[in-house]
């Protein structure tokens, strides 16, 4: 059977029989797949923890009839691992794995998804900011990829410019008086700067944010997502938005770590150049 290799991160695993695990993988070059690493639940594994959700790998498979077996992997930076040791990265990490296997399909190319979320991952890991913050912009960008990105400025429906205080899901974002739907929301203006901000990568302006408005944001993300999922991230329930002081110092503005330009340093010695992180000039 055909062999092939390439990179990936680890979306999810789940069991397999007595010893193995099914892996589910998006990969820059393949898109999402599955694949069988046996063996993987042995203390004698040779695949050790490098195949756990939000591990970056280099994969050999080879190609089966439904499932691809995993031969060897290599671990290039243990995002997963290091988001695991503080718990609102890790739930942070757990609504970016989950987000990227609802918006990707088996088998079909997912590079732009693939970069993004190694930028997602790699920025939590390196606590480059708020975590809230950085699964906020992932999420708004993950949907822009999927070609549901939301308008935080002009109208949605008629493209009137703005700012416009209303917003409303369904309608794809801010809404001008003439536009405007009853029930849509009416969010802080402070806020829909907020989400425009996190969409462009304007960390400068997301850094400094005030709290009440990274909580309302947040909520109209979720609620953006789950419109166009048709259910809700289970792990977005879990996700602690508590915001932990930072500290703050002069200096040119920050990087954007979501974005192919940056290149934010890897977490583990030794391992693979940094890798670009997604499309520039989403938003």
């Amino acid at each position: 059977m055909p062999l092939y290799r390439d990179v990936g991160i680890v979306l999810r695993t789940h069991k397999l029989g007595e010893a193995d695990r099914i892996i589910t993988v998006l990969t820059r070059e393949r898109g999402k797949i599955r694949t069988v690493a046996k063996g993987v639940r042995r203390t004698t594994s040779r695949f050790g923890a490098r195949l756990e959700p939000g591990m970056h790998v280099d994969l050999q498979c080879y190609e089966g009839r439904n499932l691809d077996t995993v031969t060897q992997a290599v671990g290039l930076d243990a995002w997963g691992d290091v988001a695991a040791r503080d718990y609102t990265r890790w739930t942070a990490a757990a609504a970016i794995l989950e987000t990227a296997d609802r918006l990707t399909e088996e088998h079909e190319p997912a590079r732009q998804h693939y970069l993004l979320l190694a930028g997602a991952l790699r920025s939590l890991a390196g606590d480059a900011h708020d975590g809230g913050l950085i699964l906020d912009a992932y999420l708004l960008r993950a949907l822009a990829v999927a070609g549901w990105a939301p308008s935080f400025h002009d109208c949605a429906r008629c493209g009137d410019p703005g700012p416009h205080r209303a917003f409303h899901v369904a309608s794809g974002g801010a809404l001008c008086p003439s536009c405007r739907i009853p029930g849509s929301a009416a969010p802080a203006p402070a806020t829909m700067s907020l989400l425009a901000a996190l969409l462009a990568g304007d960390w400068a302006v997301a850094d400094a944010s005030d709290p009440r408005h990274r909580r309302e944001g947040s909520g109209l993300v979720a609620a953006f997502l789950q419109w166009h999922l048709e259910r809700g991230v289970l792990s977005l329930r879990h996700v602690d938005r508590s915001v932990q002081p930072r500290p703050t110092s002069p200096g040119p503005a920050p990087l954007d770590p979501l974005d192919p330009q940056a290149r934010v340093p890897s977490t583990e010695q030794g391992s693979a150049p940094a890798t670009p992180t997604t499309l520039r000039g989403i938003g």
